[in-house]
């Protein structure tokens, strides 16, 4: 199934074409590469005069060019969440506006079952954008684990603009297996579990990732913290080839026969481009709810 990111007030996607993308983020526009965005565009004034442009480097990574005087970092809004916005050398901003179709999916399952003292694994948990979205909703305890003390760090200015700083997260800046092996060891549950991996990554004390690799044994692991009374589980990915088949194809083995009282369903995300009636892809999700 296709999810489509058409919530937003103060994101939009411009458009797309010839390996970039032309975004507006509130009143500010960028262009950066977008490696799905390959086919024809026409260069009219806006992708011609835009805020900033991030140019990619033939030894890797790459820099911003600043055409007008940006402020370091700005906020937007989505619906009652507030988050920081801020252009990082590897191009990203800090957000990726079209998890927003997840975050109302876990907020309509949480907030329809606050009352039951609902747990939430938030891992590679980034920014925390869901992490949000899951407090706000009325989750009794967010965990938002990630490996990179830079954006758990960011995560938590997300919770103060959102007025969130009164709820219960834990931040936790740790290796996402090792924690979740270490919840089993515990005897800690969660009602629900999301994971967004990285194609290729590293943990704090150098643990070596590769999703192909690791995807598999991250997901039993994660099962088997699964409380009985779940909610939802959710998988995010962005790895290319690694099509939404497969990760039917793994949810559907792997969790539905210790929970058949849920149901799978699996697609890409998109968001509209502004301009044109064109969708630009935007990963794949996997996701298990309870009937």
């Amino acid at each position: 199934m296709l999810l489509t990111a058409d919530q937003w007030k103060d994101y939009a996607c411009l458009d797309a074409g010839n390996g970039e993308k032309l975004e507006k983020w509130k009143n500010i526009v960028l262009r950066r590469p977008d490696p799905q965005a390959i086919w024809p565009v026409k260069y009219d004034s806006q992708w011609k005069n835009p805020d900033a442009v991030y140019h990619r480097s033939n030894k890797g990574g790459g820099q911003w060019e600043y055409r007008t005087q940006l402020p370091q970092e700005w906020t937007i809004d989505y619906k009652n969440l507030t988050f920081k916005v801020s252009p990082t050398g590897f191009k990203h901003t800090g957000i990726f506006p079209e998890q927003a179709v997840n975050w109302d999916w876990m907020m309509d399952l949480i907030s329809a079952h606050k009352n039951e003292n609902i747990r939430i694994l938030n891992l590679f948990a980034y920014t925390g954008g869901a992490t949000m979205a899951c407090s706000a909703a009325g989750a009794a305890e967010v965990v938002h684990v990630d490996a990179s003390k830079g954006m758990v760090q960011w995560a938590k200015e997300n919770r103060d603009l959102s007025h969130l700083e009164n709820n219960k997260i834990r931040f936790i800046v740790d290796d996402c297996m090792k924690f979740v092996e270490r919840e089993k060891r515990r005897g800690h549950t969660y009602h629900g579990i999301l994971m967004d991996p990285p194609s290729y990554g590293r943990g704090p004390n150098g643990e070596m990732w590769k999703f192909e690799k690791e995807i598999t044994d991250l997901i039993h692991a994660a099962l088997e913290i699964l409380d009985d009374h779940a909610l939802f589980f959710l998988i995010n990915s962005y790895t290319t080839g690694f099509s939404s088949i497969v990760l039917d194809d793994l949810m559907k083995t792997m969790i539905l026969p210790d929970h058949p009282d849920g149901k799978v369903t699996t697609g890409e995300i998109a968001i509209p481009l502004q301009k044109r009636d064109l969708l630009l892809p935007c990963g794949i999700y996997g996701r298990w709810e309870r009937k």
